[in-house]
């Protein structure tokens, strides 16, 4: 029986998608955003569950993929859409966004859907990602997009920037060139939990805490930065001490 269970979080995360894309056309970005931070808590749990009972295997690899394009990418792709068409809940949406519906650049939004998919396909067949990532996790992108509605909901100081079209296009071209590119990425995965040798990764996860307490919402884009950032900076530094 328990062997069932992380196949059934995966598929609960992708309920959640679906459900997600549904609010989503109704103009209630900020629940398709929760949606995706619950099922991010399960796309992140059923593996640790998996290994718990003894039950990974390919299926569930195989099924998490298909989860997680939905969820971590057709419906980040609906949020940004419905963001550039100004169909959100605040009424300065519309003349903040000043796009036309009628245009077609707004379906641009769907090329994260695209680039989450090749991301993933990518991800199941290639063997140099047991260490490290290399292109953005689908996670990720969607955890920074979703961030977007909360930030113009919880956080209005912010929303003339995150609904400014250039930023809203500069993320979904960003974001989908970091999810097909071959740049490494930290993966938290630990051998062990000593200090020595997560020095890293702790600090990056006590600044993503602080972050969060002075900024809330309006972190979340910045954590997600930080998280490329950081993982560039080793990287270069691991080749410099390997050229040395």
């Amino acid at each position: 029986m328990l062997k069932h269970v992380p196949n059934a979080m995966t598929c609960g995360n992708l309920l959640c998608g679906c459900i997600g894309i549904l609010f989503t056309m109704r103009g209630d970005l900020v629940t398709a955003a929760w949606l995706i931070v619950l099922a991010g808590i399960l796309d992140f749990g059923d593996g640790f569950v998996a290994r718990a009972v003894g039950a990974s295997g390919p299926f569930g690899k195989e099924l998490d993929s298909l989860a997680d394009v939905v969820t971590f990418g057709v419906l980040p792709s609906f949020i940004l859409l419905a963001l550039l068409q100004g169909s959100f809940l605040p009424s300065s949406a519309l003349t903040i966004t000043g796009v036309d519906t009628a245009s077609f650049w707004p379906y641009l939004a769907f090329s994260i859907a695209v680039c989450g998919a090749l991301r993933l396909a990518r991800f199941n067949i290639d063997t140099r990602q047991t260490e490290q990532f290399l292109g953005l996790p689908i996670p990720a992108n969607a955890l920074f997009v979703a961030s977007l509605p909360m930030i113009v909901a919880m956080q209005p100081q912010y929303e003339s920037l995150v609904l400014n079209p250039f930023v809203l296009y500069g993320t979904i071209i960003g974001l989908s060139l970091l999810m097909v590119s071959e740049l490494p990425l930290m993966a938290f995965k630990f051998k062990s939990f000593g200090w020595a040798e997560n020095k890293v990764k702790y600090s990056f996860l006590l600044a993503s805490i602080l972050l969060l307490f002075l900024l809330q919402f309006a972190a979340i884009p910045l954590i997600i930065l930080l998280y490329i950032f950081l993982s560039i900076s080793i990287n270069r530094k691991t080749k410099r001490m390997y050229n040395e």
